[in-house]
């Protein structure tokens, strides 16, 4: 049984639907803890409603990156980790770390990578005229927000829509593909082509559409 570790700095609206789908689909892993940055993180709590262990390693209380990454290594080695997960969690790491973790560490980001990078990716890609978003998830490398991806989902830009109406739907997604990726990586069933993509050894569909018609 693979132990995952999950790195949140918020609600955990990511970990949570992992936690459900772990436990709903009786994965051969089990979450072995949540850790966090912030000690007001809202999804702690829930976390501890499920029997996971919880740590939080501060980054404010550390002298610097290099401080805050070694601690929080040191608290994710203790669970002996097969896969870290980043879900909403807000702290750029250094390449030492990311090395650390290679080949088994993933985030999710709310657009379709390598698109929008960084920061407010939802108010920016309304601000270029986006008629279509989404989310990605990949293997993190040493470079933010690039890596080989595992799924993309796409979301439909409405002509009312505002940052934070997007940003609904689009977590929406992120709730949906998140486990799912988590799964086919627990289960063996990703496999690297080369050192930039990651393909679905039974060809699942590596991508979620909008469920939309275009009329004649």
């Amino acid at each position: 049984m693979k132990n995952i570790v999950i790195l949140i700095s918020g609600r955990g609206s990511n970990m949570t639907a992992i936690v459900d789908a772990c436990a709903r689909e009786s994965w051969d892993a089990r979450i072995a803890a949540v850790i966090s940055n912030r000690p007001d993180a809202a999804g702690l709590a829930y976390a501890q409603q499920q029997g996971i262990a919880t740590v939080v390693v501060d980054h404010s209380a550390c002298a610097d990156r290099a401080a805050f990454d070694a601690a929080l290594a040191h608290a994710i080695d203790a669970f002996s980790p097969d896969l870290l997960v980043l879900a909403g969690f807000m702290r750029i790491l250094s390449t030492n770390f990311v090395e650390h973790y290679a080949g088994r560490l993933l985030n999710i980001h709310p657009s379709l990578l390598p698109a929008f990078t960084g920061l407010h990716t939802h108010r920016r890609a309304i601000e270029a005229g986006c008629k279509l978003v989404g989310t990605t998830v990949h293997v993190v490398t040493p470079e933010l927000d690039h890596g080989p991806i595992i799924i993309q989902a796409a979301v439909p830009v409405l002509q009312d829509d505002t940052e934070d109406t997007l940003a609904n739907r689009v977590l929406e997604m992120e709730c949906l593909v998140y486990p799912r990726a988590v799964r086919w990586w627990v289960h063996g069933e990703l496999e690297f082509v080369g050192a930039a993509r990651v393909r679905h050894r039974a060809g699942e569909p590596q991508w979620v559409l909008p469920q939309t018609a275009l009329g004649d």
